[in-house]
């Protein structure tokens, strides 16, 4: 038998085997280690930043002469906490706001530069102290990589052009020399370039067809300068919206297009009703479950229209609004979409990421919304104060992933029911890091009962286990300013291997990471 046959022979086989072993009883996992080819990019750990609400004023933004502790203005908590979960990009500055920002009154001196309403979010006086100096001031201090959203909606191609000459030319030229003049002698590097926002929304209410056109008009003259190579990514489609992403994949050239954006919302109740962040019940949290599993759904769908025009994977899907959307706090401003985030947030974000894990061949990048004070947030903070969330504490977890090689997995689970529907107990995706680790992320979703994973592990060797586990005594449990503690992660000992299958005794409601050695 030719080798090429032989590795088609064995790959079947695998697959064959993996199938027999998950019809056993209980909930079985395989990693086929043997199979792993596709590396998840650190990019799907991404972060979002809009100016709404306190995301960037008070979140991020305090300014120089504030008694918070900061560095040039950015809160220093706020970056020491984030490099501890190694974000790999930020994009900025929206979401709706993007499309009515001008970068240019966001530069020079703070004092100088014209205020403006946030009509989007609350109807606030914006006063541009925050601008692009500003975000990649703090990008810097992150060690991480900007994704800039352009303004396609309100603003001209001229306008989108020079900001990119401004931010990117080291040479003779009018928007270098400006930079220049504002304090930052060498250009900076942005690769990650967005052409507008949500355009079919708060972005111009525009057609598929004319974006597209749009679209391409703007690209051509976000330029490249020096070795800077843009990174430009279409704003794509709005949860199921198959039309629109058909459109943009069959009229814009892949030659001018590296990603397509994809938003989806998790709304337990309805759009006017949302749902309180921390008072709910079993009912509202399975219906939480069903929703965010959409994401599955929607990624194998949107992924079959590109297939079509892109075989290759060229264009990258870029889930760069994602996340559980509530009804705010109450007492807080409507605008300022400030939410609380419970375990319940955890348990959700894992199987998100669990789902782009499994997806990397298409899945590129993903941001959730937003990274403080925001939405499904990372942090909270109350002027000098600072909180970490649950669905921070997930992103620690999942770190391990970052560019790592994808390891398939089969999992046959038992379902946890509720009022006569069912969804999967348990999540898992997996992945070899450069140093031969292999790391296993579980969540069970159950909020009552312990499931035992086993796991089968083909293509290595495992004979350790080491793990943490993400749980709390409540799936409604969060941290506050007074007790940020009441979700927290701790080393996890309900694990062992033994003949290369690992045994796993998952709590209840519950996010782990398993290292295997």
């Amino acid at each position: 038998m030719k080798p090429y046959f032989l590795k088609i022979f064995f790959v079947v086989l695998s697959l064959i085997t993996s199938v027999a072993y998950c019809q056993r009883a209980g909930t079985t996992v395989v990693l086929n280690v043997d199979l792993a080819n596709d590396t998840i990019s650190r990019h799907i750990y991404g972060q979002f930043a809009e100016h709404l609400g306190h995301c960037i004023y008070g979140g991020i933004w305090v300014g120089p002469n504030s008694s918070i502790p900061n560095t040039r203005g950015i809160r220093n908590d706020l970056v020491a906490a984030l490099k501890r979960i190694k974000i790999p990009n930020l994009r900025w500055p929206g979401g709706c706001f993007a499309d009515e920002y001008h970068w240019m009154d966001g530069i020079g001196p703070r004092e100088k530069r014209p205020k403006m309403v946030n009509t989007h979010w609350g109807g606030v006086v914006e006063d541009n102290g925050f601008g692009t100096n500003e975000f990649l001031d703090l990008c810097d201090q992150l060690g991480t990589e900007p994704y800039i959203c352009g303004n396609l909606g309100s603003g001209s191609v001229e306008e989108m052009s020079k900001w990119v000459e401004y931010i990117a030319s080291d040479g003779e030229s009018p928007m270098a020399n400006l930079r220049k003049q504002n304090g930052r002698e060498k250009p900076w590097k942005v690769k990650f370039w967005g052409v507008g926002n949500e355009n079919w929304g708060c972005g111009g209410n525009m057609t598929a067809e004319f974006y597209a056109d749009q679209y391409r008009r703007y690209a051509t003259y976000c330029r490249d300068y020096g070795t800077n190579r843009l990174f430009k990514i279409a704003g794509g489609p709005s949860s199921g919206d198959l039309n629109w992403m058909e459109t943009l994949m069959k009229n814009i050239p892949g030659r001018m297009m590296a990603g397509i954006s994809l938003h989806h919302y998790t709304v337990p109740r309805t759009w006017s009703d949302k749902g309180s962040a921390t008072q709910f019940d079993e009912a509202e949290y399975f219906a939480t479950l069903e929703k965010a599993l959409r994401m599955n759904d929607l990624i194998k769908q949107h992924s079959s229209v590109m297939d079509r025009y892109d075989p290759a994977n060229k264009v990258g899907l870029m889930v760069d609004e994602w996340g559980n959307w509530y009804n705010v706090e109450p007492g807080t401003n409507p605008g300022f979409l400030y939410q609380q985030n419970t375990l319940r947030d955890a348990i959700t974000a894992a199987l998100n990421l669990n789902i782009f894990n499994n997806s990397c061949k298409r899945v590129k990048m993903a941001n959730i919304a937003q990274m403080v004070n925001v939405l499904q947030a990372m942090i909270l903070t109350d002027g000098p104060k600072m909180v970490l969330t649950p669905t921070y504490l997930v992103y620690e977890l999942y770190a391990v992933h970052h560019d790592a090689v994808q390891i398939p997995v089969a999992v046959n689970s038992e379902n946890y029911e509720f009022g006569g529907r069912a969804v999967p107990a348990i999540s898992a995706s997996a992945s070899e890091d450069a140093d031969g680790r292999i790391n296993l992320t579980l969540v069970n979703v159950d909020p009552l009962r312990e499931r035992v994973v086993t796991c089968d592990i083909r293509g290595i060797s495992a004979t350790t286990s080491t793990g943490k586990v993400l749980t709390a005594q409540e799936i409604s449990s969060h941290n506050t300013f007074e007790s940020p503690n009441s979700v927290a992660t701790k080393k996890f000992d309900g694990h062992s291997v033994r003949n290369n299958v690992l045994t796993v005794r998952m709590p209840a409601k519950s996010v782990a990471a398993i290292e295997l050695r």
